[in-house]
């Protein structure tokens, strides 16, 4: 369907793509549709057609899309061209903007051409800063709680034409709070391992590096480098099926590397020089396979003794409000924000939907959101009130309520407090955000995966802007707000190596998380919030750990942290093992690049 009605000043693009998988370097769109808008919601163009990927569509019982349905279908190269006409000169709305982008922008290259979009917004960043008090951000719950009608869930069409009424009215509701919206550049950041070995579960115990003498033992760590005459693929599927963990970057704890020419001067077989690791012919390593040795099965774990600590739920009497602290010095901030958690309030870190209550301390009268404040008729606090309210025995005589209390059962998280996932806890999302009215900071959040040794075991273990999934999808960046960004867990997926999930976030440039601020974060499954917490104890610091997953018996446990240094990231990779190229350890963040 195409539909080109009278030209309007829509500068806005909302896009949603059908797809028969979950990686765009390996699948492909089905279907997609584009709805351009002007500020006030007006409908400009549209487009929503089936695309013919040619190849096997995928989850049919997600999209419905068969490949009957699909068959005489333009491909995208064909669609390509009236596309790029909505997208030219237009800032691209999607809900998860990033997956859309990724995909539209591994089809334009496809189809040789280029995607013309600079700028993307993603709804679901927009709709974390706006904070509606909702169990999760999905967009069948935003479709209820702006009561619009939703017909078809996973059609193209039906979905962009949703979405856009959810845009429209969650952008006037961030002009009514003075909200910037996340609009984001739209630098493509192309994945380090684009033909990455998909992560296998071994078996055995890793037994160190290939000695000639004795040959190869099941639970050896190999790494393929270069062309290979059988399909690096199936190559990694034998050596697998014989008991050897096929990884995708050379370490510390790989056993031998496999190379067609061992001669060859490729960054992998330069670093397995450097540990002093043998280096083999395919040839040689399928030979070698036919003698393989039994391993030593790794040990079975076994649940917890030590029952982990709950923390205590807090109960006062402004028991889940949002409280907005305005003014005052860093310091002052930090102290009455730990106040009033004591009084079971939740500090925000922005004049967003949920917020009832706002604390004004030292200069914060003359902050540019007082005016919206007022707008809002929400509750105006002074430091005396927070200290009053502490003392007082009758919960009924705190300012805050004549308002109806937020009912939420997510417990606040102190620093260095910890919660036990519950068994069906496996998938979810741990997001930050920060002040959205200030100037816009680069900062990045990233993840590491530890093994017992608290260090990363190969590159593709450590998450960030340039590397945003691993290849076995237990870890990757999600939100990509200006000012909150998210990364997604499966603990299903996670390699029995791993202990420990770090996820810190590093500022680049001079800018110090003094400089940033609180920064608030969400822990919540499909359905509903885990944990929260504000971490607002940074001053210097120009990287901040600020939450940790592990495990603990058969089980996994969260912790807040709250940690900073600082030093930049190319130190902190550097402290967990990551090995990167001497020029990109600088400062900054954006300088570091893996050497795998």
């Amino acid at each position: 369907m195409f539909r080109t009605p009278a030209a309007s000043a829509d500068r806005w693009v909302v896009v949603d793509v059908e797809t028969s998988g979950l990686k765009a370097h390996r699948d492909r769109v089905l279907s997609v549709a584009a709805i351009t808008l002007d500020d006030d919601g007006r409908v400009g163009q549209e487009l929503s057609t089936l695309i013919d990927p040619g190849c096997d569509p995928g989850p049919v019982h997600i999209h419905g899309l068969t490949r009957e349905r699909l068959r005489g279908a333009p491909r995208f190269d064909e669609v390509a061209p009236h596309l790029m006409t909505l997208l030219a000169g237009r800032t691209m709305v999607a809900h998860n903007a990033s997956f859309d982008h990724g995909f539209l922008h591994r089809e334009h290259l496809r189809a040789k051409v280029t995607m013309p979009t600079e700028h993307r917004l993603c709804t679901l960043a927009l709709s974390r800063r706006l904070q509606p008090d909702l169990e999760n951000h999905t967009l069948s719950t935003l479709a209820r709680r702006w009561k619009i009608r939703q017909s078809r869930a996973h059609d193209a069409y039906d979905d962009a034409r949703v979405l856009a009424q959810i845009f429209t009215r969650s952008a006037r509701l961030a002009r009514s709070l003075d909200l910037p919206l996340p609009v984001v550049a739209c630098t493509e950041r192309m994945t380090v391992y684009p033909d990455s070995i998909p992560r296998t579960p071994c078996p055995w115990r890793n037994p160190g590096p290939l000695d000639p003498t004795v040959g190869l033992v099941q639970g050896m760590r190999v790494v393929i480098s270069g062309d290979t005459r059988v399909p690096r693929l199936r190559l990694a599927e034998q050596l697998t099926a014989a008991g050897l963990d096929v990884m995708n970057s050379v370490s510390r704890y790989t056993s031998v590397v496999v190379c067609s020419d061992p001669s060859s001067d490729s960054v992998k077989v330069r670093r397995a020089r450097e540990h002093g690791l043998q280096v083999v012919s395919e040839q040689r390593i399928l030979n070698l396979v036919r003698t393989i040795r039994p391993g030593t099965p790794k040990a079975e774990r076994t649940p917890a003794v030590v029952v982990a600590p709950k923390p205590t739920p807090i109960v006062g009497p402004w028991a889940n409000r949002r409280v907005l602290v305005m003014g005052g010095t860093h310091g002052e901030a930090v102290l009455m924000r730990s106040r009033l958690v004591q009084l079971g309030a939740r500090p925000a870190v922005n004049l967003h939907a949920s917020v009832s209550a706002v604390l004004i301390l030292d200069g914060g009268d003359g902050d540019p959101r007082m005016p919206r404040v007022v707008e809002r008729g929400l509750t105006v606090l002074a430091a005396d009130d927070v200290d009053r309210a502490l003392n007082l025995d009758v919960p009924a005589a705190a300012p805050l309520t004549p308002r109806e209390a937020e009912t939420t059962d997510a417990p606040q998280l102190s620093r260095g407090a910890v919660i036990d996932l519950e068994a069906s806890t496996t998938a979810f999302t741990i997001d930050a955000s920060w002040n959205a009215s200030g100037p816009t900071l680069p900062v990045d959040v990233v993840a590491f995966l530890l093994t017992r040794d608290d260090v990363v075991s190969e590159d593709e273990d450590f998450v960030f802007y340039n590397a945003p999934a691993t290849s076995d999808g237990a870890v990757a960046l999600t939100v990509d707000g200006d000012r909150e960004q998210g990364v997604r867990l499966d603990l299903a997926l996670v390699p029995d190596d791993i202990e420990r999930i770090v996820v810190a976030a590093a500022v680049d440039g001079e800018n110090t998380f003094g400089d940033v601020g609180a920064v608030s974060l969400s822990v919540a499954g499909p359905e509903r919030s885990i944990a929260t917490a504000v971490l607002d104890a940074a001053t210097t610091e120009r990287t901040l750990l600020l939450t940790e997953v592990y495990r603990r018996g058969t089980g996994w446990r969260l912790r807040a942290i709250g940690q900073g240094y600082d030093d930049g990231l190319g130190a902190l990779v550097v402290r967990y093992g990551v090995e990167v190229d001497d020029s990109s350890v600088e400062a900054g963040c954006t300088g570091v690049t893996t050497a795998g």
